[in-house]
């Protein structure tokens, strides 16, 4: 199965791959060269499909040609839902993972507060002969305000998982697949991919 991913995020494409081992996934960089997506959504789901849309656009064939994309972030209710849909971006535009990580431990500190619940979503979006479909996936624990572990992506080392003790940047990564809100997602498009594709 030919697969393009709609991100250029290199944490989140080896995620995809390692997730996806039997599918030939294609970055969409691969196929349509550098190009810039505004997801000026207002939700996870808004835009993940901002996104494949934007790239089914610029194919010139796409007969069967199926491209997913991903949106997804960490969620702090003690913040006012801080960073949400702003995850990627909350240090400002361009802003890099240790960036984010630093003004999340910045603002968890300026309200005292050492740990505290906090979620990720993810939502998937599948475009396939002009329809698209979305599933989501969840992952709940806490955040602290330090970084443990150099291990994963983004908020990870701020984040400990239900039911254990370390943050996913020290966690072994077959622990972390089994967890991931992305990959929780993604079995459940899995799914809906092998009844669409029938």
């Amino acid at each position: 199965m030919k697969i393009i991913i709609a991100s250029g995020n290199k944490g989140k494409i080896k995620e995809f791959k390692t997730l996806m081992p039997d599918d030939k996934v294609i970055p969409f960089k691969d196929i349509v060269g550098d190009m810039e997506i505004i997801e000026n959504g207002d939700t996870f789901q808004a835009n993940a499909i901002i996104k494949v849309k934007a790239i089914y656009e610029k194919l010139q064939d796409t007969k069967d040609v199926i491209i997913i994309s991903d949106d997804s972030g960490i969620t702090v209710p003690e913040l006012n839902n801080e960073p949400n849909i702003y995850s990627a971006r909350y240090a400002g535009i361009g802003s890099t993972d240790k960036q984010n990580n630093e003004k999340l431990i910045s603002n968890l500190k300026a309200k005292n507060i050492k740990k505290t619940t906090a979620y990720y979503t993810a939502c998937i979006a599948i475009m396939y002969n002009d329809n698209i479909y979305t599933t989501h996936g969840w992952m709940y624990g806490d955040v602290i305000n330090k970084e443990i572990g150099d291990g994963g992506f983004g908020y990870d080392p701020l984040f400990i998982p239900n039911g254990y003790d370390e943050t996913l940047g020290f966690l072994d990564i077959k622990i972390k697949k089994d967890l991931s809100h992305r990959s929780k997602a993604l079995k459940l498009a899995m799914k809906l991919l092998k009844v669409i594709l029938k």
